[in-house]
C-alpha cells in the first residue's frame, strides 16, 4: 500500500489561540485553511473510533437493538454462520461464528477463561481497544490449544500477574471489545461449536480470585446516541471527545497531534456545541471532513491486501489513514500473523465486477493458498458489503467446501457469476448478486509466501 501522504501542518503553529468549543465568540476565527487541514486529519483519526463506537453502542449500551449482547461483561455467542439477513456489521466472516463481548475496565480487570481446544479446531480471541488497535490475542495460534486464564486490564493497572493467570493483556483504553471466532465445519458441526463456546467465560478479577469486589464503579456514562449523520458531520467532534475521555493517559505519540486538534475543539471529555461555531470556522471544518472522506475513499480504492492494515499501535506505527482504511474496508480485521485478507473488486482488465458477467478464478497446480489453518472466499454486495442471497445458500467457498472439484492436474477453478453455471460446475460456484460486488479472500494462519507477497492471488478472468 502506498505510503500515507503527509498532512499539511505548517499553518498549524499558531500561538496564543484559545480552544474552540464553547468559546468561538471570544476570539477571531483561525485561518480557515489551517482549520480545514486539521479537520481532515482529525476526521481520519476519528473514523475507526466512531465506527467502533457504533458497534459498541449497539451491542453493549443500547438494549433496543437486535445486536445487543446484554451489556458489558457478557458474551453473546453466534453458533450459526452469518446470512444475508445479518446487517449489523459489514464484510462479516462467514467461516467462523462469532463470540462478542465488551468490557468496562475502569474499576478492575476482567479474566477471560478458555478451555482446551481440540487439535482439529481453530479459534481466536481478538482484543480491540477504542482506537481499534488489536492490542492482544488468545487462541490456538497465539496461546496454543491448552486451557488458559487471561487477565485483561485497563491503562492504569499495576497489579502484576496474579496467581492462576496465564497472561496479562493491558489495553490503552478503559473500554475494549473481544471478538472471538470458532471454526465451523458445516451445519452438522453446529452443536460441537456450541459446546465449545459454552466454556468461554468472563469474570471480574475479584470474582476470579474470590476476593471482595473493589469500590463501586464510576458513575454511568451519559453515552451519546449513535446517529450516523451526526457522527460523519462536523459533530464527529462531540463523539470523539467523549471517547477520548476513556483513552487516558494520553499516548506520548499523540500529544503534538492533540495540541493541533485542540484548535477545533477536540479534547478528552470536552463539551462540543456546533451551534456556537462562527460561520467561517464551521465551513472550514465541514470542508475538512469532506476532504477526509475523499482521501479515505481514494486510499480504500488503492488497497488490495490486508497485510499491515490491522494490528497493534506498534505494528501500525501511528498511521491513522491506514487505520481508517482498515475500518472502512472491514472493521475488526485480524493482524497479519493471524489472518490475511485479499480482495477482488475488479477483473483482470481493471473493470468493476458485475453480476451481469461471468468470471473464473483459477489456481494453477501447486498454487493453492499456503496456510496453516484454512482459506475461503466470501461474496459481498456493493455498496453495502453484506452477504448475497442465492438459491444454494452458499455465501463463501474454500478448502473446507464439501464436494469442491479439482482438475486432473491438481488445479482448482472457481466460477463466479449470478446464474447457476450448471450441475457439472455447481460444486465450484460462488454465487454473485445481479449488480456490483466484491470478494474477500481470507487466509487463516498465512505462511510466509502470503505475508511477503511471493504467492499471488489469481485474477478474476472473464469466462470464455
Amino acid at each position: 500500500m502506498q505510503k500515507v501522504r503527509a498532512f499539511i501542518r505548517s499553518a498549524l503553529a499558531i500561538a496564543g489561540l484559545a480552544a474552540l468549543a464553547g468559546c468561538a465568540t471570544q476570539r477571531a476565527p483561525i485561518q480557515d485553511e489551517a482549520l480545514r487541514n486539521t479537520a481532515k486529519e482529525a476526521y481520519l483519526y476519528a473514523y475507526p473510533m466512531l465506527y467502533n463506537y457504533k458497534t459498541m453502542y449497539g451491542q453493549a449500551i443500547h438494549p433496543g437493538g437486535k445486536e445487543y449482547v446484554g451489556g458489558f461483561g457478557k458474551f453473546r455467542h453466534y453458533s450459526q454462520p452469518y446470512t444475508p439477513e445479518n446487517r449489523e456489521i459489514v464484510t462479516p466472516n462467514n467461516d467462523t461464528p462469532y463470540s462478542w463481548a465488551w468490557l468496562d475496565l475502569r474499576t478492575e480487570p476482567w479474566v477471560l477463561s478458555l478451555p482446551a481446544t481440540p487439535k482439529d479446531r481453530y479459534n481466536v480471541f481478538q482484543m480491540v481497544d477504542l482506537y481499534t488497535y488489536n492490542f492482544a490475542y488468545a487462541g490456538v495460534r497465539a496461546t496454543g490449544f491448552g486451557a488458559g486464564n487471561y487477565l485483561i486490564a485497563g491503562p492504569r493497572w499495576d497489579g502484576g500477574k496474579p496467581k492462576g493467570i496465564t497472561k496479562v493483556m493491558q489495553s490503552e483504553t478503559d473500554f475494549i471489545g473481544i471478538l472471538g471466532r470458532t471454526s465451523l465445519n458445516g451445519p452438522s458441526d453446529v452443536k460441537n461449536v456450541q459446546a465449545l463456546q459454552a466454556k468461554y467465560r468472563l469474570r471480574p478479577l475479584s470474582e476470579f480470585l474470590r476476593h471482595p469486589p473493589p469500590a463501586a464503579a464510576p458513575a454511568d456514562v451519559d453515552w451519546l446516541p449513535w446517529d450516523e449523520q451526526r457522527a460523519t458531520s462536523v459533530e464527529f467532534i462531540a463523539y470523539l471527545n467523549q471517547l477520548l475521555a476513556f483513552t487516558q493517559p494520553q499516548p506520548a505519540a499523540e500529544q503534538d497531534m492533540m495540541q493541533r486538534f485542540a484548535l477545533i475543539g477536540i479534547g478528552p471529555g470536552k463539551p462540543f456545541d456546533a451551534a456556537k461555531l462562527d460561520p467561517t470556522t464551521r465551513t472550514a471544518i465541514e470542508q475538512g471532513v469532506a476532504d477526509g472522506k475523499a482521501a479515505l475513499l481514494q486510499a480504500e480504492k488503492q488497497t488490495r491486501s490486508s497485510v499491515g492494515l490491522f494490528g497493534s499501535r506498534a505494528e501500525l506505527g501511528n498511521d491513522y489513514t491506514k487505520r481508517a482504511v482498515a475500518a472502512a474496508m472491514g472493521i475488526y480485521g485480524n493482524s497479519s500473523e493471524e489472518a490475511v485478507y485479499l480482495g477482488y473488486e475488479e477483473d483482470s482488465q481493471g473493470h468493476p465486477l458485475e453480476g451481469s458477467k461471468s468470471y473464473v478464478i483459477r489456481f494453477e497446480p501447486g498454487q493453492l493458498p499456503p496456510v496453516e489453518f484454512f482459506w475461503s472466499m466470501t461474496m459481498y454486495d456493493l455498496p453495502g458489503r453484506h452477504l448475497v442471497d442465492n438459491p444454494i445458500k452458499r455465501y463463501a467457498i474454500g478448502d473446507r467446501t464439501r464436494g469442491l472439484k479439482r482438475g486432473q492436474d491438481g488445479s482448482l477453478t472457481l466460477y463466479v457469476q449470478h446464474a447457476n453455471p450448471g450441475k457439472d460446475k455447481e460444486s465450484n460456484w460462488l454465487p454473485a448478486p445481479e449488480g456490483r460486488f466484491n470478494i474477500v479472500a481470507r487466509f487463516y494462519g498465512p505462511k510466509p509466501a502470503i505475508l511477503d507477497g511471493t504467492w499471488k492471488l489469481p485474477k478474476a478472468e472473464l469466462a470464455p
